[in-house]
């Protein structure tokens, strides 16, 4: 209000006052007795002297604890969290641990019962891990709920369905682009050695042995190799490369039933690509133990000339290093390569990469889990997920046609950023968070390139699927597997070998995780 409406209020109030005054009292009196509170039964209408109502209480901070993995070196500050709660009035305590350690962490504090409200998983691998657990009743069930939180209701029906477990809905997904995978190359030394990107992979095999033995790097030696690769056989090169091969994704369909990856020969020809590639030192000889950051060190020390697997959005992170130690080094990134038929195809994850569940052991009842839902509903807004997943406007990112570019201190927004960036809920699509304002060529290549990769998706079909005999022993099994694939691409186990690891597999449990996968897919 005004002042000067403010002051031409006050007087009226007192003029009329005065006035009533004076009507009650025939003595007259003073201006001080007459804007004395009238008693309680004197029947004086009040109401242009009564105080105001008191304001109302805010409401109290919701206190929440998280658990989630961390997978930058530092625990971030409080610079984002503190934003965060500001806006969804909240006190949270965020729980950080290492990803090498986090899944030996998440099983002690289950096993001990100290899971906190909110705890996020690492990957599908511990989700399902955890699918017992959730079977046994010791995680919330949200489903119902989700219909009372409009933001929470956005979330896509066909990824919530793949984290269901006997058809009902426990988790929240932090979603990602279905297939992200293909390769970031040193196009600086492929345009040196006259090589365009592999069209097929025996182009991509001659990529790879040229980028060994054709000096890719100028400097006289034989000291660069074709491909890095690490320890993993999904998130690592393998996979990706074993879909250009027409390699069903996980499992596939084969003599009317549902079949497991490594019952396929195209399987088979995959290993033997990795197996020639080694044996020919075009690729690094200890892949089977190397780690990631090794592999990431490997190829931005300037040593290496193809990075394959997970995600071509890294090549900003590889060429913000790279160049550093190789300041001419130009990357790009590539997807389409087509098999040995000539088809092109490429694995996608079922829309997620981790999930988080709500213990009640932590939370003590319905009222409860529907706040911490409601601070989730409230990261889903434009507001919050760009603030979590880009930091603050000015100091971490700029907006540029709608966009936002990251700002050029990388390491601000790894220490500041990264930790909370990796917990939002969602996607650009529900959430409203802007999408990337890209500068780098391979970048602007590789976001078309996802896109493209979708055309030739394809889904496992056991995603949505129950086993109770892979929900339990599923990991387990599955070491058998790795093992005897690295021990045949490392040329210790020969092709008979390997299809009596597979045997091993069937006899300890697998056939009866094909049961009931089959069981399941013909519903």
């Amino acid at each position: 209000m005004k002042k000067k409406s403010f002051t031409l209020l006050l007087s009226a109030l007192l003029t009329m006052s005065m006035l009533a005054a004076c009507g009650n009292n025939n003595n007259g009196g003073n201006a001080a007795d007459a804007t004395k509170e009238p008693a309680a039964n004197s029947g004086t209408d009040t109401a242009a002297t009564e105080k105001p109502a008191e304001p109302a209480e805010p409401a109290k901070p919701t206190e929440i604890k998280i658990m989630l993995p961390l997978n930058t070196s530092e625990t971030p500050p409080d610079t984002i969290k503190t934003e965060v709660e500001k806006l969804t009035n909240t006190k949270l305590t965020y729980q950080f641990f290492p990803a090498d350690t986090y899944e030996e962490k998440l099983n002690s504090s289950f096993a001990t019962g100290s899971l906190p409200q909110v705890t996020y998983l690492k990957n599908q691998t511990t989700f399902l891990q955890m699918k017992e657990a959730i079977k046994d009743g010791q995680f919330w069930e949200i489903g119902p709920l989700l219909s009372e939180f409009p933001n929470l209701n956005k979330l896509k029906p066909e990824i919530l369905n793949n984290t269901k477990v006997e058809g009902k809905l426990y988790t929240l997904y932090i979603g990602r682009p279905l297939a992200r995978q293909g390769i970031i190359y040193r196009k600086d030394w492929a345009d040196k050695l006259g090589l365009k990107a592999p069209a097929n992979v025996d182009e991509l095999f001659a990529m790879a042995k040229a980028f060994t033995e054709q000096d890719p790097d100028g400097n006289g030696k034989k000291d660069t190799i074709g491909v890095v690769d690490r320890n993993e056989l999904v998130y690592g090169a393998f996979k990706t490369v074993s879909s250009w091969f027409e390699t069903p994704n996980s499992w596939g369909e084969k003599d009317g039933q549902l079949q497991p990856e490594f019952m396929f020969q195209q399987y088979i020809d995959t290993m033997d690509f990795f197996k020639k590639l080694r044996e020919g030192g075009y690729m690094n000889q200890d892949f089977a133990a190397t780690s990631k950051t090794d592999a990431v060190n490997m190829f931005t020390s300037g040593k290496a000339g193809l990075y394959i697997g997970g995600s071509m959005q890294d090549i900003d992170s590889l060429n913000k290093d790279l160049i550093k130690n190789v300041p001419d080094a130009v990357l790009d990134t590539h997807s389409m390569v087509a098999s040995p038929n000539g088809k092109f195809a490429q694995w996608m994850i079922p829309g997620y990469n981790n999930v988080v569940l709500f213990p009640k052991s932590a939370i003590k009842d319905e009222a409860e889990l529907k706040n911490i839902l409601a601070f989730f509903d409230k990261m889903m807004t434009p507001e919050v997920s760009n603030l979590m997943y880009w930091g603050i406007e000015g100091t971490h990112y700029t907006v540029e046609d709608g966009k936002a570019k990251a700002a050029d201190n990388k390491e601000l927004i790894e220490r500041e950023v990264k930790g909370y960036k990796d917990s939002v809920i969602g996607e650009s699509e529900t959430n409203g968070m802007y999408q990337p304002y890209n500068v780098l060529p391979g970048r602007i290549h590789a976001e078309e390139l996802v896109l493209e990769n979708v055309k030739v998706g394809v889904a496992d079909p056991t995603a949505a699927l129950d086993s109770e005999t892979y929900t339990t022993k599923g990991v387990e099994l599955q070491q058998i597997i790795t093992d005897a694939t690295y021990n045949y691409m490392y040329g210790q186990l020969d092709k008979a070998g390997f299809e009596k690891e597979v045997e091993n597999w069937k006899s300890r449990g697998g056939a009866q995780i094909i049961e009931e996968y089959n069981a399941a897919y013909k519903k």
